[in-house]
């Protein structure tokens, strides 16, 4: 197909309907990938803007979860500030901005999305720059510096609740500030994680994953490095949140995922070098303790006014809504400050960013070295680690995102007393400060959400994802000698448990002489579909939860954060610390070995079943999922999910405000830079139209480690 931009723009579809995008110049080969947006996503990127904008109950349903995620994004406030942003872009950034977006509106004039136009009455069809900036906002917090703020959150209703010191301590290591306990009680929150309705019973004795991975040269069979990525993201939902595609001016191709909405490669390869991002774990996210009375709040010993923001909310049939925020230096406020207390002030480093995001992606896509690569990835706004390998042996990792300048000491974990200056940030960490590792001796870099603070300067993680797949990731790295792309294929479907193996040293010798037992007994550690040993070890998981953390908390409170929440799946090695202690505060007393036995028992009386019997997904239409008959084919499944939390082939499902979600892998990416060739498989189809032959088609692939071979 031809479509004209500045000159003649050529897009064919080569294997699994991937579009190979042909231009002249660069301004036409993003007004080529934003048509090919458009028309082959345009009803993922319209209801993105339409959530982001928090305009939902306008266009979508007046109900109330319409309206509470209105209210969430309303608040956010990532539609601000949207000119000074774009002025940060030149000449020539804005020039491809703009393209990127006259292409995306040029495939809208094309092709409608008829779901949209049936049921949200949108009459503008249309996409914006500021609406590439909304998504780099949207994509840095959503799941990732979200988590880190729910954790925090969590951390203040425990203090509230009256969980003690010394558990706290042992609970989250290290990164606790003094704090005044009285005043934490004090304050009212506007949000819960564990809301009212679940009932908290604090004992009165004495809480969006990926990997990447390169290999130097030195490693490999080919002498070359080799590259691998599987972002791990929701991925019970069609479409995949990503979109593959090929770029190709003159003698330069770039080939990758790229994120509708947004105009560059976000991970993939050229010629020359090859990039993989995963989610850093930064704190980009604090909480400060306001003084209010009379709506005004308390600094330096001084009382001072909020800006005041109106927002209105519209809604498709129904009166509409205004709501009142109220702001100052720390962010939004949580309350009302016309009623005298302590409320909380939040803000995230990334709410008024995109333009340096944006930048370095339309760098990234031509650069030719890993070092020059590090350097331009560390702008990025966002929170990622950036894993790199070239053509002339070299492979690096930097990290990015706008890491606050705190007071000295201060990790950033505890809320932050609002009327001291002093706490106030002090602007943002120099990239070169930030974890960044070139061409290691060990000849390999993992990055999996683990914690990478001994690489840099400063210490930008507090509450990093389990250590565990990066551990098994390096395990097997180093048990073969010279690695062949074949290796890193079978490593993304990699299930066996470093976490279960260690916490089974504990469980072994207390096992009785049972069926149920003998299957724990004879468990490989992995989490296959058919296996019976990963359902029982995670009811004696579970059950040691409720047991350990149930006794302080609460069973109802441990019970919803498990099926209701990500805290234990994103921070779940805080809380097997205290699983593996021989001793604890939150023992409450008991000997480990008591307590163990004791879940153990309440475990085995279950029925084992096969891990994909419990384990599986359904992926959703992401308007219209379970709202049209199975046999419409809108939703696919259910599919069983192999892998849990702490293995290579993440398969995390859980329930976030009502809804199911799961941390999986969504995109997966291998190259050596030996050979011009890249492989891919994901989960889903690269159009977003049910009738489309490329809605679907590559999940079989995706599920049985088929990938596609393109060469470039």
């Amino acid at each position: 197909m031809k479509i004209k931009g500045t000159n003649d723009i050529t897009i064919d579809r080569v294997e699994g309907g991937i579009p190979h995008i042909k231009a002249k110049n660069k301004n036409d080969l993003y007004y080529g990938l934003g048509f090919c947006h458009a028309i082959d996503r345009g009803m993922q990127m319209l209801l993105t803007k339409i959530l982001g904008t928090g305009t939902a109950s306008q266009y979508l349903a007046a109900t109330n979860e319409m309206l509470e995620i209105d209210k969430f994004f309303r608040k956010m406030n990532w539609s601000n500030k949207m000119k000074a942003e774009l002025n940060k872009l030149n000449a020539e950034e804005k020039k491809y901005l703009n393209s990127y977006c006259d292409g995306v509106n040029a495939g809208f004039e094309k092709q409608k999305p008829w779901e949209l136009k049936r049921l949200s009455g949108l009459k503008e069809y249309t996409w914006k720059p500021a609406d590439a900036i909304l998504l780099t906002r949207m994509m840095g917090f959503l799941s990732l510096a979200q988590s880190q703020g729910e954790v925090e959150r969590l951390f203040v209703e425990m203090v509230q609740k009256g969980v003690h010191k010394n558990m706290l301590d042992e609970l989250f290591p290290n990164i606790i500030e003094e704090y005044d306990p009285n005043i934490i009680k004090q304050i009212k929150l506007g949000e819960k994680v564990i809301p009212d309705v679940v009932k908290w019973n604090v004992a009165t004795t004495a809480f969006m994953a990926s990997n990447n991975w390169v290999i130097a040269g030195s490693r490999t069979a080919s002498g070359s490095p080799i590259s691998a990525n599987d972002p791990h993201l929701e991925i019970n939902r069609l479409p995949v949140v990503w979109y593959e595609a090929a770029i190709q001016m003159g003698q330069d191709y770039t080939h990758g995922a790229s994120m509708p909405g947004i105009p560059t490669i976000v991970m993939g390869r050229n010629k020359k070098m090859t990039w993989g991002v995963t989610y850093s774990f930064m704190d980009a996210i604090d909480s400060w303790i306001e003084k209010c009375k009379e709506s005004k709040y308390l600094k330096d010993d001084k009382w001072h006014d909020f800006e005041i923001r109106k927002e209105i909310i519209h809604q498709k049939k129904g009166k509409s809504i205004e709501l009142t925020f109220y702001e100052n230096e720390h962010g939004v406020l949580e309350g009302n400050p016309k009623e005298e207390g302590y409320y909380l002030c939040t803000k995230w480093s990334g709410s008024e960013s995109g333009a340096e995001t944006i930048k370095a992606g339309f760098k990234l896509d031509s650069t030719t070295t890993s070092k020059e690569a590090m350097e331009i990835a560390g702008k990025v706004e966002g929170a990622y680690c950036w894993a790199f390998a070239d053509l002339e042996g070299n492979i690096g990792m930097q990290m990015s995102g706008l890491m606050p300048k705190r007071k000295e000491n201060l990790s950033g974990f505890t809320p932050l007393i609002g009327w001291n200056s002093e706490n106030d940030w002090q602007g943002f960490h120099d990239p070169k400060d930030l974890p960044r590792i070139y061409n290691p001796k060990e000849g390999y870099i993992v990055t999996a959400n683990n914690d990478l603070n001994k690489y840099g300067k400063v210490t930008p993680i507090n509450m990093p994802m389990g250590d565990f797949r990066a551990r098994r990731i390096e395990q097997l790295i180093c048990e073969i000698d010279k690695h062949k792309i074949d290796d890193s294929k079978k490593m993304f479907y990699d299930t066996y448990s470093i976490q279960a193996k260690e916490l089974m040293e504990i469980i072994l010798p207390l096992l009785p002489d049972s069926a149920n037992a003998n299957i724990l007994k004879n468990w490989d550690y992995c989490y296959t579909i058919d296996s019976k040993g990963a359902f029982m070890f995670e009811m004696v998981y579970r059950s040691l939860y409720a047991e350990i953390f149930g006794d302080v908390l609460g069973k109802s409170v441990v019970e919803f954060l498990q099926n209701e929440t990500g805290v234990f799946v994103d921070f779940y090695q805080n809380f097997d610390a205290i699983l593996l202690a021989e001793k604890s505060a939150w023992f409450l007393g008991k000997p480990r070995k008591a307590i163990y036995q004791k879940a153990i028992k309440i475990a085995l009386k279950v029925e084992p079943k096969e891990w994909g019997e419990i384990n599986k997904i359904t992926l959703s239409h992401i308007m219209l999922g379970g709202k049209v008959p199975k046999f419409l084919g809108f939703d696919k499944g259910p599919i069983p999910l192999p892998g849990g939390r702490a293995t290579v082939h993440q398969g995390q499902i859980y329930k976030s405000g009502g809804r199911q979600t799961s941390f999986g892998p969504s995109f997966r990416i291998i190259t050596d830079m030996s050979e011009k060739k890249l492989y891919t498989n994901f989960a889903g189809g690269v159009n977003d139209r049910r009738f489309s032959k490329f809605y679907d088609n590559d999940i079989g692939n995706w599920q049985k480690g088929n990938f596609r071979e393109t060469n470039f």
